[in-house]
C-alpha cells in the first residue's frame, strides 16, 4: 500500500475569509496545528472541509494547499468523489500528481446508482490511479450507501480499491465491511461517537470531525487503545461524545467551525447559507468546550 494508512485522520475544515473566499493561510496554520497535535493523517475537502461549497478549482488548490504544508510529516488523503465519474476521474488522478498518499471516494449524490453502476463507477476511477483508494459510506448525507458487498465487488476488480469510511453509525455495518473485505483492507469508523467502539471491532483507525477542535483528545484514545488501556480509551471517547452530539445545535458543518473559532483557530466563516450559532446554542457549544478544558 505504501504509506501505511491508519490511526487518527482528520476531515480538515475548509476555512474562509470574511467574504467567502478560501483562506490559504488560515488554512497552513491548521494543517500545522493538527500535525503538532499528533494526528496520524489529514482529509481536505471532505463533508467536514464543505465539499459540496468547493468549486473543482477550489478543491484542487485545498489538496495543494494541505499536501504541501503537511511536507511528508503525516499522510493526506483528499476527498475526490463527485456526482459524475468523469469529475471524479479528474479530482483523482489530479490528488495523484499532487503527492496525495491515498484518496477518499465519497458516493455520488441526488442519483440513485444501480449496484452495477456503483461498481463500474469505483473501479474506472481506481484504474485512473495507482496510489490506495478508500470508499466513504455517509448515506445520511449523500442517502446513497456503499454497502460491503459494494466494497468486495470492487475490490475483487480493483486491487487498489483499499479501504472504507463508514460513517452509517451502525456498527453491525461496520463489521460486516471487516468480515467480509479481504485482507489489508482497512475500516474507519467514520462516527466521533464510536472510535473506542470501531476499535475493539478491527478498525484502523477514525476519521473524525471533532478532531478539528480536540484533536488530542482524539489521538488519546487511539494511543490508549493501541497500549491496551481500554479504560482510559473509554473515559475519553465518553468525554468527547457531548461534543460531536452538539452538531445538532446548527446546521451542519457549523459546530466545529463555531468551535474552533472559539478557542482561537481561524476557521472562519460556513460558506452560505450556513449560518454560525447564536444565543442558547452558542452559549451550550461554549459550555462544553469549557467542559473540555479547551476554553476558559
Amino acid at each position: 500500500m505504501g504509506r501505511e494508512i491508519k490511526g487518527i485522520v482528520v476531515p480538515v475544515v475548509t476555512p474562509f475569509t470574511a467574504d467567502g473566499e478560501v483562506n490559504e493561510s488560515a488554512l497552513r496554520r491548521i494543517v500545522d496545528f493538527l500535525i503538532e497535535e499528533g494526528v496520524h493523517g489529514l482529509f481536505p475537502s471532505g463533508s467536514q472541509g464543505e465539499m459540496w461549497a468547493l468549486t473543482a478549482d477550489e478543491k484542487k488548490r485545498v489538496m495543494d494547499i494541505t499536501i504541501e504544508q503537511a511536507n511528508g510529516r503525516v499522510f493526506v488523503m483528499p476527498s475526490t468523489g463527485a456526482i459524475t465519474t468523469r469529475e471524479s476521474i479528474e479530482l483523482t488522478t489530479y490528488a495523484e500528481k499532487a503527492g496525495a498518499d491515498a484518496v477518499s471516494l465519497i458516493t455520488p449524490y441526488f442519483i440513485t446508482p444501480s449496484h452495477d453502476e456503483m461498481v463500474d463507477h469505483f473501479c474506472a476511477i481506481c484504474d485512473s490511479v495507482s496510489i490506495p483508494v478508500l470508499g466513504y459510506n455517509n448515506v445520511g448525507r449523500t442517502h446513497v450507501a456503499l454497502t460491503p458487498q459494494h466494497c468486495v465487488d470492487i475490490a475483487a476488480r480493483s486491487s487498489n480499491f483499499r479501504g472504507i469510511k463508514d460513517s452509517s453509525g451502525d456498527l453491525t455495518n461496520t463489521m460486516t465491511y471487516i468480515e467480509l473485505c479481504p485482507e489489508g483492507f482497512v475500516t474507519f469508523m467514520g462516527r466521533d461517537t464510536l472510535i473506542y467502539a470501531g476499535l475493539c471491532y478491527g478498525c484502523a483507525g477514525a476519521v473524525a470531525a471533532t478532531a478539528n477542535v480536540v484533536p488530542g483528545l482524539i489521538v488519546g484514545i487511539y494511543d490508549a487503545f493501541q497500549a491496551g488501556d481500554h479504560g482510559k480509551a473509554l473515559d475519553l471517547q465518553r468525554k468527547l461524545a457531548p461534543l460531536r452530539r452538539a452538531f445538532t445545535l446548527g446546521t451542519f458543518p457549523v459546530t466545529v467551525k463555531d468551535a474552533m473559532e472559539i478557542i482561537g483557530l481561524p476557521a472562519g466563516p460556513c460558506r452560505g447559507l450556513v449560518k454560525s450559532l447564536e444565543g442558547a446554542p452558542r452559549e451550550k457549544l461554549v459550555q462544553i468546550l469549557r467542559d473540555l478544558d479547551v476554553v476558559d
